[in-house]
């Protein structure tokens, strides 16, 4: 049999929270050469875990959450499970139908080839593939984009919510897993965590399939708490990388820089108020005291900012997979799949009743 793997094991955790209509067909497309396919079952009341039971398919595992916890509690159980049974990588694929299995080779390569550490779907590679995208979704997943590569920084990585992933045992091992959390904020957690050890994260082209399914994400919930949640686990990965780990060019020029820009905005704004309530302006001393550290330290801050993003663990190898991909004609297909999918038909789905 042909198998991208090598001589590599691979298993798939897929959680599942009422998935009775999609996953009998989800896990008939998995390809033969995956070696495991543990589906948690997150607290489902439709049926879900009785279909997976039901499926004679040896490569599949059946885990069970009593009552529904979230997607993060579930890959957490999921990937605690196959860590134990001691597969190389790991991959996470939804239950939904969304995610064009076949497509799991192209995520699986890079690690194959010892290029990457982590492997992730990007949905927004292909236009005609993410307008099927529903637009609020879409526009969501943009902002969100942004927010996650500054505070990851992962400054290459496009869609974050993408759930399409594989990763490596060996890196998967070093997370403290009980730190990730129980929501979709997980998707995000996992990038953070990842780049402070380093992680190349190679960011893969995939399609994907929006049909009749019901999101389990609420817009607004998450444009109430991703960002400040982002914002402080971005200063703890700085603090912890740059400040902590390894105090290099970054955080000494972002401390330098926030230091001089401070003392530049207070001198100055000090010095203002005093000159509009006595009537003296301010000498041109007085002025450039203030004016020269914040140039100076704008432009520390600015530097370190180009620094962050050139030294994005796994961006030189992402254009370089990508471009190997497109070399050898990989997109073609998915570029009719993605017209096709922006036309309307939707993920397989079956009558299990």
């Amino acid at each position: 049999m042909t198998t991208p793997l090598g001589d590599m094991t691979l298993a798939l955790v897929m959680p599942a929270h009422n998935e009775r209509a999609h996953i009998r067909g989800v896990i008939g497309s998995v390809p033969s050469w995956v070696d495991r396919i543990a589906v948690v079952d997150d607290g489902s009341t439709d049926g879900t875990a009785d279909v997976v039971a039901g499926l004679h398919d040896e490569r599949v595992r059946l885990i069970r959450h009593e009552r529904n916890r979230g997607v993060g509690a579930a890959m957490r159980t999921g990937y605690r499970a196959v860590l134990e049974e001691g597969w190389d990588l790991i991959g996470k694929i939804d239950a939904d139908g969304q995610m064009c299995t076949r497509e799991l080779t192209r995520l699986v390569r890079p690690l194959v080839l010892g290029v990457a550490d982590y492997t992730k779907g990007n949905r927004f590679y292909f236009s005609k593939a993410a307008a099927s995208m529903p637009r609020q979704r879409g526009f969501g997943n943009t902002v969100l984009s942004f927010l996650t590569k500054a505070s990851s920084g992962y400054w290459h990585v496009y869609d974050p919510q993408c759930g399409f992933t594989v990763v490596s045992a060996t890196f998967l091992r070093l997370l403290d897993l009980d730190d990730l959390p129980d929501d979709y904020f997980f998707e995000n957690a996992m990038l953070i965590k990842l780049n402070g050890l380093n992680a190349r994260v190679v960011d893969v082209p995939t399609t994907t399939r929006y049909g009749q399914e019901v999101s389990g994400v609420s817009i607004r919930r998450v444009a109430a708490t991703f960002p400040p949640r982002l914002v402080l686990a971005g200063a703890r990965r700085f603090w912890r990388k740059h400040l902590v780990t390894d105090f290099g060019a970054v955080g000494m020029l972002t401390l330098g820089g926030d230091a001089l820009s401070l003392f530049g905005v207070a001198f100055g704004s000090y010095h203002w108020w005093k000159s509009v309530t006595t009537g003296h302006a301010a000498t041109t001393g007085t002025v450039m005291v203030a004016v020269l550290p914040l140039v100076v330290g704008f432009q520390m801050l600015v530097q370190a900012f180009s620094m962050s993003v050139l030294s994005s663990p796994g961006g030189k190898e992402t254009a370089d997979y990508v471009r190997r991909l497109i070399r050898e004609g990989e997109f073609e297909d998915a570029m009719e799949d993605g017209a096709r999918h922006s036309s309307g038909s939707g993920p397989p789905s079956e009558d299990v009743a």
